[in-house]
């Protein structure tokens, strides 16, 4: 197979033509002023060491050289070679609380905006580790399937809302479920689910599902984002915070009972979100720890590179252009290379 790395470089081809057409203008020119001056058969007899033909040569030597050039520039790259690639991290899920009581604003900018920058800057520190995204409220759903695709997981990670879930809650077992649905079947890899949330869990079962998953390897690490004080919810569009039915404003407060017994059934760490990067460091020095085995081998195609036979081309036809006089040379009067020199 053949192709170009750099194709836009073919474009300067288009010079070409023009480079032969100011050519051919300017030797007719010449040709022809040389005519005014006498007869080009006697004006030959005057200057025997004169080429006729060599000005052309010379110039098809630069104009393919530059033509080499071109191609060089544009990459050319043919036949192909296989490379197997072996990848060596640890799969993590991450499932992120987008419960309404995640607007609240008892963290900067809100619970959830501050939840978010955080695992931008999680997956930021990823390299070879692969990555996954569960959403939940009242129900959980897979948001990114398994990845190392990195800037995939932020962009995914930039369209969450409270609006992708209808119904509201907080199922934290289902979405425990779902993430340890979501690794890959490799094994001797070390397995981390990062769960941020409020704590509060309005359907219960958190507390069994995460010492389940421990029992399979996979440690439960648990963020909790707020405050035990609470925080109204704003209402998002308007001054105003959420009530119940009564009229009272709703305050949302942070569980930590509830995320401290779920990370120690999972064999994992609480931490405590809050203004600060503590708990980021924290979790990055968690997860560091986990071990590290083979989570991808990928066999992939790599193109041969073909560039340097067209350097060694223009390099041989502007040498011989160097060399090649414009008049004839004395010491070569008897080689006739040009038959009507």
């Amino acid at each position: 197979m053949f192709r170009f790395g750099e194709p836009i470089y073919l474009y300067l081809l288009l010079i070409i033509p023009l480079l032969v057409v100011f050519y051919v203008y300017t030797n007719y020119r010449r040709r022809k002023k040389l005519r005014q001056y006498g007869d080009p058969e006697l004006m030959a007899h005057l200057m025997p060491n004169v080429s006729k033909y060599r000005p052309d040569v010379k110039f098809w030597l630069v104009t393919i050289a530059l033509v080499m050039v071109i191609f060089m520039l544009a990459r050319p790259q043919f036949g192909s070679k296989m490379e197997t690639v072996k990848r060596q991290g640890v799969e993590t899920v991450v499932a992120l609380d987008i419960s309404n009581s995640m607007l609240a604003q008892d963290v900067t900018p809100s619970r959830l905006e501050k939840s978010k920058k955080l695992v931008s800057r999680l997956v930021e520190t990823f390299n070879n580790d692969k990555v996954a995204m569960i959403v939940f409220a009242g129900e959980a759903f897979t948001q990114l399937p398994i990845t190392s695709d990195y800037i995939s997981a932020k962009m995914f990670l930039e369209t969450i809302s409270p609006s992708l879930i209808t119904t509201q809650g907080t199922d934290i077992r289902g979405a425990i479920d779902l993430a340890m649905k979501s690794f890959t079947p490799n094994e001797g890899v070390g397995r981390a689910i990062v769960l941020i949330t409020d704590g509060e869990n309005h359907e219960g079962g958190a507390v069994e599902a995460a010492q389940q998953a421990a029992e399979k390897g996979v440690r439960v690490f648990v963020l909790g984002v707020g405050s035990p004080d609470g925080s109204p919810i704003p209402v998002e569009g308007t001054n105003d915070f959420r009530r119940d039915k009564d009229g009272n404003v709703v305050v949302t407060k942070l569980n930590e009972q509830m995320c401290q017994e779920i990370a120690k059934a999972g064999k994992g760490m609480y931490v405590r979100v809050d203004n600060t990067n503590n708990a980021e460091r924290a979790l990055n020095a968690e997860i560091n720890k986990l071990a590290k085995a083979d989570v991808e081998t990928q066999v992939y195609t790599e193109f041969d590179e073909q560039f340097d036979v067209l350097a060694w081309l223009a390099l041989i036809l502007l040498a011989v252009d160097v060399m090649l006089l414009n008049r004839k040379n004395p010491l070569f009067k008897n080689v006739k290379l040009f038959k009507q020199d």
